[in-house]
């Protein structure tokens, strides 16, 4: 379980692929630095077990799935990727419940700066919108972000200078694919809700 908080903006060292599966090695210093074998960091928003750790960097395995269902797949090295690391029962929850479980992957559609932050338009796969609300959370290659416009296969959110300067989201020009989780509250009442019917 996230937060969706960044704590670093880390880098690819290597993603090498194999059979039906890949091994993604990360830099992340502030990550790394206390990261054993069995431990989960969210890389871009995907949940990921530390296979290997050492030396400010960190190594997982993805599988096949993952790289089809996520922006995994295409990284290469040197890309800059946001990481966190799991919460502890003593994290102060800054975001919201994140599960680093890909529901969907986006592509950013436009950038509108403003003077105190710049909104961000991303495509909305269809079967996301029912759990896409304003003002509702939603989690963007990791980053918790508040959602402001919902519009057909759209949402946008407004991000602040820090979170730009702090994450991938900085960088991520129209055209760029994203991750996307949904709020997993919003899931469980869907399930709920659908078994009174």
């Amino acid at each position: 379980m996230f937060t969706g908080i960044v704590e670093e903006l880390g880098g690819v060292v290597e993603l090498e692929v194999l059979e039906r599966a890949a091994r993604l090695t990360v830099r992340g210093p502030t990550v790394a630095a206390d990261a054993r074998v069995g431990d989960s960091v969210a890389v871009n928003g995907v949940c990921l077990t530390v296979t290997e750790a050492g030396d400010g960097a960190f190594s997982a395995d993805v599988m096949a799935e993952t790289l089809r269902r996520s922006s995994l797949g295409p990284l290469r090295e040197g890309d800059p990727v946001n990481l966190e690391r799991a919460v502890t029962p003593t994290t102060r929850l800054g975001g919201h419940l994140v599960q680093g479980h890909v529901d969907g992957i986006g592509t950013v559609l436009e950038r509108v700066p403003a003077e105190h932050w710049e909104m961000i338009r991303i495509s909305l796969p269809p079967q996301l919108g029912r759990y896409v609300v304003p003002q509702g959370s939603i989690a963007v290659d990791g980053v918790s972000l508040t959602v402001v416009e919902v519009a057909g296969e759209m949402f946008a959110v407004s991000v602040i200078p820090t979170t730009l300067a702090r994450t991938t989201l900085g960088a991520a020009r129209p055209g760029a694919v994203v991750n996307l989780e949904v709020d997993v509250l919003a899931k469980y009442v869907e399930k709920l809700l659908g078994s009174r019917v």
